[in-house]
């Protein structure tokens, strides 16, 4: 499975389980799970530092929606924190042809 469909997806099933349940640390376990894959195949794809940055990006992603959700919306925020992760691990990691690690 593409790293970039999970980083994607995590985020906004988090969001959703969230939603749905009204129990964001439920959400919250979602992403950790997710995010914790996504790690540890991206350092194997791509190494220790682009794992770290791709870390860097989900969690930013996460983090900046919630402000960003404040001025243009939930969906919004939360499908753009999505594209942001899932554009950088397919860039970074998941692509045909990706720099090598190292």
């Amino acid at each position: 499975m593409p790293t970039a469909a999970a980083a994607s997806g995590s985020l906004v099933a988090g969001y959703v389980v969230a939603r749905e349940t009204h129990v964001r640390a439920l959400g919250g376990v979602v992403l950790a799970a997710a995010g914790a894959w996504c790690a540890k195949r991206w350092s194997a794809r791509a190494g220790r530092g682009r794992s770290a940055a791709l870390v860097g990006v989900y969690l930013a992603g996460f983090g900046l929606s919630h402000p960003l959700a404040r001025r243009v919306g939930a969906w919004p925020a939360v499908l753009g924190a999505a594209a942001a992760s899932g554009g950088a691990s397919w860039l970074l990691a998941d692509r045909r042809g990706a720099p090598p690690p190292g």
